[in-house]
């Protein structure tokens, strides 16, 4: 089957020029000569991939972006922008958004072409991981209908991309449904009344976030945050909400989530009160050691990371782990931290 490209453009040379390039090159094209023209062709025909001017009459590309991304349908199509130089300094704005890529104006066909086969490869590349990570879903997947019914109901949703410090949800957004991370690594933070951050949590491949606001019916709690590229897969509240009314089952394995979660804030919160820096640090950096996603050479996270996860200032961090390295604990290069000594970081005392 052809590949369908929508383009949304404005300009009538521009956007007959890139259609003649793309039909040439044997994809199925389609044409919108306005923001509200393209998002009802992007619902209606629900192309592989989008190419969108940014300033347009009527709906701009900031608003044919946050529309598709609301709908589930279109959420996770793939999005470049169309921009001209002077429009450059506004990309940050569309990247933030969501979008996936942009090219500039003038263009010529090999770079429209690249783009294109790029984001088409990197949603195949997710693709995988998506099939990978239903696979693996033992503990939501038995002979049980209920727990059948809530694996297909992931098959049949599509998976978005976020981008490495895209914001996924913030504290006090409605809770619109659940998200499972396909691939990539989420982190959750509050922010104290003194403005500094406290990491709640940090997720990886196979997870779950907002089990609380979903069993809650409740705004989320925490801001989510992708530490590095990442997909997920959103379930809406509604199709949740009428699955655990015909199946308890699965009900009682999110609420085991929980309880799992609400165990990890408490262990938490006694390390914050009664730890020493030195055991909080060396704690938070085993917490990061034991996730499944770690690589055999170390893990990676920045300053401010690690000192909103172990509750201590960013100069903290440095002269802590700095100890560590002196002391054959671990090895650390840049943002790449390697356990040396794991048994001693874990039996450190206070």
């Amino acid at each position: 089957m052809k590949k369908k490209v929508l383009i949304i453009e404005d300009n009538n040379d521009i956007r007959e020029n890139v259609s003649e390039i793309l039909g040439l090159a044997g994809y199925e094209v389609y044409e919108a000569a306005n923001g509200k023209g393209g998002v009802d062709l992007a619902t209606t025909h629900l192309p592989d991939i989008i190419l969108c001017d940014i300033m347009m009459p009527e709906l701009d590309g900031y608003g044919v972006l946050h529309i598709l991304h609301k709908n589930p349908e279109t959420a996770a199509i793939p999005f470049i922008f169309l921009t001209a130089k002077a429009e450059r300094l506004d990309l940050r704005k569309g990247m933030e958004m969501g979008a996936d890529d942009y090219l500039t104006k003038p263009f010529d066909d090999l770079d429209l072409l690249n783009a294109i086969e790029s984001r088409l490869k990197k949603k195949e590349v997710h693709k995988h991981f998506y099939s990978r990570s239903l696979d693996s879903l033992g503990n939501l997947i038995s002979r049980n209908d209920g727990l059948a019914e809530l694996k297909k109901i992931i098959q049949e949703r599509k998976s978005r991309l976020f981008k490495k410090g895209q914001v996924i949800y913030y504290d006090g957004d409605k809770g619109a449904g659940l998200y499972l991370l396909l691939s990539g690594k989420v982190k959750t933070i509050r922010l104290a009344e003194d403005g500094r951050e406290l990491m709640t949590g940090i997720y990886s491949n196979d997870e779950y976030l907002g089990i609380h606001a979903m069993l809650t019916n409740e705004p989320y709690t925490d801001t989510a945050t992708a530490l590095e590229d990442c997909a997920l897969c959103m379930i809406p509240r509604d199709q949740l909400e009428q699955l655990l009314h015909a199946s308890p089952e699965v009900g009682r394995e999110f609420i085991k989530l929980l309880a799992h979660n609400i165990r990890e804030k408490e262990e938490q919160l006694m390390q914050l009160a009664y730890h020493s820096v030195r055991k909080r640090m060396a704690e938070a950096i085993m917490r990061l050691h034991r996730q499944p996603s770690a690589e055999k050479d170390g893990f990676k996270i920045t300053r401010e990371d690690l000192a909103a996860m172990a509750g201590m200032a960013t100069e903290t961090v440095s002269r802590t782990l700095s100890d560590f390295k002196d002391e054959g604990l671990i090895e650390k290069k840049g943002s790449l931290i390697t356990i040396l000594e794991p048994e001693k970081l874990a039996k450190m005392k206070n």
